[in-house]
C-alpha cells in the first residue's frame, strides 16, 4: 500500500490480540489488592508495558465497518492515519457522510483489505487506521450526567463493545474497566460498539475497588449486579441517587473485594428460570431499569 502522508500523526506500537471469554456473569471470584482512597483516576494509554513486560496497545490499529469508521471520522479527538475503502463502500460512505472527510480515502480492492485485516473480518469494504483515543481523568468524565458502568475483568471485546453501545443508548457517559484484564481499543470492540466508542468515555484503572471508592467520594451510590443480591433492581429502589453499576466478569462475576466495596448488591428478576444472562444483555436491562422515570 502507499506510504502514509508524513503530515499525519504517528503512533509507536502495534496492537496486540486479546483472548475472548463469554460464560455467564453472576458467579463469584476472588483476588484484588486492598484499596486506598484515590480521586484522580486517569485513563493512561501512554505506558510502554502492562506491568508484566508485555507491550501495551498504545499504537495504531484498524477500525472497520461503516458505523465505527463514520463515527471516528467525525470525532475531532481521533488521530487519523489512513482510510481505505472499496469503490462500493466509498459510494455508501459518501451518502452517509458527504465529502470532504477528515482524511482522504484510498481505493482498495476487497481481497487486499481481507489481507490487511485478516480473513473472516466483516469489514463492509471500509477500514480506518487510527491511534487510540486520549485518556481523561475521572473528575472530567463525571461532569457529564447519567449512570456510570464499572466492568470488573470483563475480557471479551465484543461484550465490552456491546456494553458501550447500551451505555450510549441509555445516557451513561462513562465506562470504567480494569487496566490489565480488559480489552484495549480494537476493531472488534469498536464494531460491536457501533460508533459508541467515540462518544462514551472509557477509563482504565489499575484497581477497581479504588475506583469505586473514588466514585463514592464523588457522591455516587455503588450497586453491584449479583445473583446473590438482596434487592431487586428497579428505579424505585435507587432513591433518586446517581449510581455506578458494577458488572462482574463472564464466569467469575465480581471479585470479593469489588463486591464488598459496593454499597448494595442487586439482582435482575428472571421468572423464566435462567440463572444468569450474558453480561452485555444484563447491562442493557439494568440500564433500562436505572433510567426509567
Amino acid at each position: 500500500m502507499e506510504p502514509v502522508d508524513p503530515r499525519r500523526k504517528h503512533g509507536k506500537a502495534k496492537p496486540r490480540s486479546h483472548k475472548h471469554a463469554s460464560p455467564p456473569y453472576q458467579k463469584r471470584g476472588e483476588g484484588e489488592r486492598s484499596p486506598a482512597p484515590h480521586s484522580s483516576i486517569r485513563s493512561d494509554s501512554s505506558k510502554r508495558n502492562d506491568g508484566h513486560g508485555r507491550p501495551r496497545h498504545d499504537g495504531p490499529f484498524w477500525l472497520y465497518g461503516f458505523h465505527a469508521v463514520e463515527a471516528a471520522l467525525t470525532n475531532p479527538a481521533r488521530r487519523l492515519r489512513r482510510l481505505v475503502l472499496t469503490e462500493e463502500a466509498e459510494a455508501v460512505l459518501t451518502g452517509r457522510l458527504p465529502k470532504p472527510w477528515a482524511i482522504p480515502g484510498e481505493r482498495i480492492d476487497r481481497d487486499r483489505l481481507d489481507h490487511i485485516l485478516g480473513r473472516g473480518i466483516v469489514h463492509q469494504g471500509i477500514a480506518l487506521q487510527t491511534d487510540p483515543l486520549p485518556g481523561a481523568t475521572l473528575a472530567d468524565a463525571l461532569k457529564r450526567p447519567g449512570p456510570v458502568l464499572v466492568l470488573d475483568q470483563i475480557t471479551d471485546p465484543r461484550n465490552v463493545g456491546a456494553i458501550l453501545r447500551s451505555a450510549q443508548a441509555f445516557g451513561a457517559p462513562l465506562v470504567i474497566t480494569q487496566d490489565r484484564n480488559a480489552p484495549h481499543e480494537t476493531g472488534a470492540l469498536a464494531k460491536a460498539a457501533s460508533g459508541a466508542l467515540e462518544n462514551i468515555q472509557l477509563i482504565r484503572t489499575t484497581n477497581i475497588a479504588r475506583a469505586l471508592i473514588a466514585l463514592k467520594a464523588s457522591g455516587l451510590w455503588i450497586i453491584g449486579l449479583d445473583v446473590a443480591g438482596k434487592t431487586r433492581l428497579n428505579r424505585s429502589t435507587l432513591g433518586g441517587r446517581r449510581v455506578a453499576l458494577v458488572l462482574g466478569a463472564e464466569g467469575e462475576g465480581m471479585r470479593r473485594l469489588t463486591r464488598e466495596t459496593c454499597d448494595e448488591l442487586v439482582f435482575l428478576p428472571m421468572p423464566g428460570g435462567m440463572e444468569s444472562l450474558n453480561v452485555s444483555s444484563a447491562a442493557a436491562i439494568a440500564l433500562y431499569e436505572i433510567t426509567q422515570n
